[in-house]
């Protein structure tokens, strides 16, 4: 009997090892979880208390296991879990161990103990965890001194506060619920539903059940929070009842919430409008977050953003109010693209960003037509072909390999590029068609998960197109890149021809393989001939879609000559050229064009200079008829590429003086008409020419009269008042980190010793960004050190520590200056944010650079230290492109062309 005992015993150990040895023989998931164990939903319990270094928790996860085995992947990161219980089917209780298998990259294992079939587990953990201090998870901030508690869980860092299946594609309900100090306020996703005592001097809130939700958007914070009612939103004909909506800010700053939620109302009415279907959440809280890492981040009924973009007043800088609707319109637009239909996977996050930010500009065009969205969309589409030129641009679908790949989708390709690829296909489908198609995408998907190809298909199927509609679309979302239309304008047998020919845009010194097809919706605009007694000649459109390397176009009543612009409405997301004697013929009626085409315009310019057709001398004269423009955007487009040929072609003085001389002519007396101070009744749009002309016109060309001008402002703000405080509120509030700048420059030690000591007695965010923006400009190598070692003190948030470390950077000496800092403080500067900004880092490092010793010095540091942080490899192959494709564009110049 004993011998039967122990073979029994030795049979169920061996074949609980042999278990073990299973599991820990299974390699670690890289990319995504198995299919085989699905979540069905989550309790969520927390204790939290902002004051301490860690929290506790107790997740529940209901899980179906679709095929027999030992163990479950799953994500946890930082997670000390003290028991583990797995509950089957039929009731019985299975202690399980939770294993660390890839501690790095945030992937853990739950070892069951013995095989278990397929059926429906309960799968409870019980842990504590360190209130997170880079921005991720459930992490700790403070303000006015006293701490506070929230979540940013997007894109990977769900993990960081509980234990669960953290990707997009695995949606479930959630119910949650916190305890926290008694006189603390929580606040979820959904409505508070119980409140009841947990012991002496806490609290244990419940909330609602959400709707299915992936784990990147669960949220929730705790501490002394203002919580101030906004107005109902009234009911319409997609939604029955008012929607409760709430301001949630810092102790003491709840009042200035009312002008971002007065706005609110508008933009969910315009959002339920487009797409035929009601807010789809059971409340709307707006969050200030006192410390942040990204802009604004879109959690369903608990939408989170930059403190800055929510906290107004009538001192409030322009800039802050037009990017507050902006950014309040993108994120509320998440609760249709992005919260109810959710990306499958993170190489379609572009279903959420890029419709985000087409739909916010839709929104900003109906609600506030003078913001000009229109033309932040052309603007949007430029930056982003600035990054789609380089070889190492990712694809707007881009294969995710690993967490990097992740961590870095959040770009401007994602955005901007996605955006405009959108409203390209939108104007070629026409808008109430891509509406019908939008509208039965939404309907299909809610609450649920879609592809690109589910997105693609509604348009294609609502605009009645096929196979080649959908070829065109996936050329621009698969593959990266900006396509160059070449045209070149013909005469025959009384009729213009446009021919037509495209490639691969590739800036001078690109490495890149030109030859590359897209489906190209090229619209043209050209003018046509007079007719009739006193008619004066027009303009006609004819679009094609290009989608061979070659073709032509019919321009029928075109003048001759005439000229062509072709990208009319810049409505196509591709760049142009055009021969010489095309281009002086544009620039002879750009004025003429509507304000998109003239930045499209000025876009080519540029592009054809980086491009190797165009000298300075070129540029200088293509430029100069936008400067005339009444429209801001359009007559400052300009400044950024003359600013680089201020710095890096103009040698002599004779060459500097034309430059700054142009600059002057252009720009001096429209600033001085505006003046450096708010006059009464002036539009935001004054107020931000302003801003734009002072800051180019003070540090990029370093006009004297303006720098006076700044300077009386900077320092004035520098006085100290009978209360020991500086004045700040006497500088212009759209100017301060200017006129602060002018004064670091002038003043030195003494102006970075006040600011310095100013901002920690500073609560107020548009205030400590003027501190922090007027300290960037330190020139002074000691001082800019100053400065720079000030930045990684506890002093300055993790999330405005950019501000300071993207300081002053256009000669070599200061580039040099910052790379021999970042390289002796990188392991601080990692430690502070690199888990989360891996991909921000050698740009950090570098950005600016504009020779080969940069780039071989960049490569030398991070190539060993790619591991770091996830992203740091896709950053160093785009900052190392950068910093060449510079180094080639400035060794091709000639400077004597500027004085032509």
């Amino acid at each position: 009997m004993r011998r039967l005992v122990q073979t029994a015993l030795f049979t169920a150990l061996a074949a609980c090892c042999a278990s073990a040895l299973a599991a820990s023989a299974e390699q670690a998931p890289s990319g995504r979880l198995p299919g085989w164990a699905v979540p069905q939903s989550y309790q969520l319990a927390f204790k939290v208390d902002p004051a301490q270094a860690d929290f506790s928790g107790t997740t529940t996860i209901k899980v179906k296991l679709e095929k027999a085995s030992d163990h479950l992947w799953l994500d946890g990161a930082d997670l000390k879990v003290s028991k583990v219980e797995i509950t089957d089917a039929a009731g019985a209780v299975h202690a399980g161990k939770y294993v660390a298998a890839d501690a790095k990259a945030g992937v853990a294992r739950v070892d069951f103990g013995s095989v278990l079939q397929p059926q429906q587990l309960s799968v409870k953990f019980e842990y504590t965890a360190p209130l997170n201090a880079q921005l991720q998870g459930l992490y700790k901030v403070s303000a006015k001194g006293k701490p506070y508690a929230m979540t940013q869980m997007e894109p990977i860092s769900a993990r960081f506060a509980f234990p669960g299946f953290d990707e997009p594609g695995f949606k479930t309900p959630f119910d949650i619920s916190i305890t926290a100090p008694a006189d603390e306020t929580v606040v979820a996703n959904t409505k508070q539903v119980n409140e009841r005592s947990a012991g002496k001097g806490w609290k244990t809130v419940t909330f609602a059940r959400t709707v299915p939700l992936p784990t990147y958007l669960v949220a929730f914070a705790v501490g002394p929070w203002d919580v101030v009612a906004g107005p109902d939103i009234s009911p319409d004909a997609y939604r029955a009842k008012p929607l409760q909506l709430r301001g949630v800010a810092a102790e003491g700053e709840g009042h200035r919430m009312q002008h971002v939620l007065s706005e609110t109302p508008s933009i969910i009415h315009a959002l339920e409008n487009y797409y035929g279907f009601g807010y789809p959440f059971d409340k709307l809280d707006l969050l200030a977050a006192p410390d942040f890492s990204a802009g604004a981040m879109e959690n369903p009924g608990l939408v989170t953003f930059r403190d800055w973009l929510l906290l107004l007043d009538k001192d409030s800088p322009a800039r802050n109010v037009r990017g507050s609707f902006n950014v309040t319109a993108h994120e509320l637009a998440h609760m249709w693209t992005g919260d109810t239909v959710t990306t499958e996977w993170w190489n379609d996050i572009w279903l959420n960003e890029a419709f985000a930010t087409w739909m916010q500009q839709k929104v900003t065009m109906q609600v506030h037509p003078e913001y000009r969205a229109d033309l932040d969309r052309v603007r949007g589409g430029q930056r982003a072909m600035g990054n789609d030129s380089l070889v190492s641009a990712r694809s707007v679908r881009q294969p995710i390999t690993g967490n990097g790949d992740i961590t870095t989708a959040f770009d401007g390709i994602t955005y901007q590029k996605g955006a405009s690829v959108l409203g390209m296909f939108e104007n070629y489908v026409g808008e109430d068609t891509f509406r019908k198609g939008m509208r039965a995408y939404i309907q299909e998907h809610k609450f649920g998960n879609a592809t690109a190809d589910d997105l693609v298909d509604a348009i294609a199927t609502a605009a009645g197109k096929g196979t080649p509609f959908k070829h065109a679309f996936n050329s621009f979302l698969n593959q990266s890149g900006v396509p160059y239309v070449r045209t070149k304008l013909e005469y025959g047998n009384g009729q213009a021809m446009l021919q037509l020919s495209q490639d691969r845009y590739l800036p001078l010194g690109s490495k890149g393989d030109a030859q590359r097809l897209w489906g190209v919706p090229v619209c043209v605009r050209y003018g046509t001939s007079a007719s009739g007694k006193d008619k004066a000649p027009s303009s006609k459109v004819e679009c094609k879609m290009l989608d061979q390397a070659s073709g032509s176009m019919a321009l029928p009543g075109a003048g001759k000559p005439t000229w062509v612009m072709p990208n009319a409405n810049a409505s196509g997301y591709y760049r142009f050229s055009l021969d010489k004697p095309q281009l002086t013929r544009l620039t002879a009626v750009v004025g003429k064009l509507s304000d998109a085409e003239q930045l499209a315009y000025a876009d080519a310019v540029s592009a054809s200079f980086r491009h190797g057709d165009l000298d300075a001398g070129d540029v200088l004269a293509a430029f100069k008829p936008l400067t005339a423009s009444p429209i801001s955007d359009v007559a400052t487009a300009p400044l950024g590429q003359l600013a680089w040929i201020a710095h890096h072609v103009a040698h002599t003085d004779a060459q500097r003086a034309r430059v700054d001389g142009w600059v002057r002519e252009a720009y001096l007396p429209r600033l001085q008409k505006l003046g450096y101070q708010r006059v009464a009744g002036e539009t935001d749009t004054a107020a931000l020419l302003r801003s734009t002309l002072a800051d180019a016109l003070a540090f990029d060309f370093r006009v004297p009269e303006v720098r006076a001008a700044l300077l009386k402002q900077g320092e004035a703000a520098l006085k100290r008042g009978a209360n020991g405080r500086l004045d700040l509120a006497s500088a212009n509030p759209d100017l301060l980190g200017t006129v602060l700048g002018v004064a670091v420059q002038t003043h030195g030690k003494s102006a970075v010793d006040t600011l310095i000591a100013e901002l920690p007695r500073t609560s107020d965010p548009a205030l400590r960004n003027g501190i922090l923006d007027g300290l960037s400009g330190a020139e002074d190598p000691a001082l800019a050190e100053q400065v720079r070692d000030f930045a990684l003190t506890d002093t300055v948030k993790v999330g405005e520590m950019g501000r300071l470390l993207m300081g002053e950077r256009d000669t070599v000496a200061q580039r040099d200056a910052m790379w021999q800092w970042f390289t002796a403080h990188y392991a601080q500067i990692l430690a502070r944010t690199g888990s989360f900004a891996g991909g921000r880092l050698p740009s950090l490092a570098a950005s600016g650079g504009c020779s080969a010793t940069e780039a071989t010095r960049l490569h030398a540091f991070f190539d060993s230290r790619v591991d770091d942080a996830a992203g740091i490899a896709r950053g160093l192959a785009q900052t190392g492109e950068s910093i060449e494709l510079c180094a080639a564009l400035k060794q091709a110049q000639d400077p004597a062309a500027i004085l032509k």
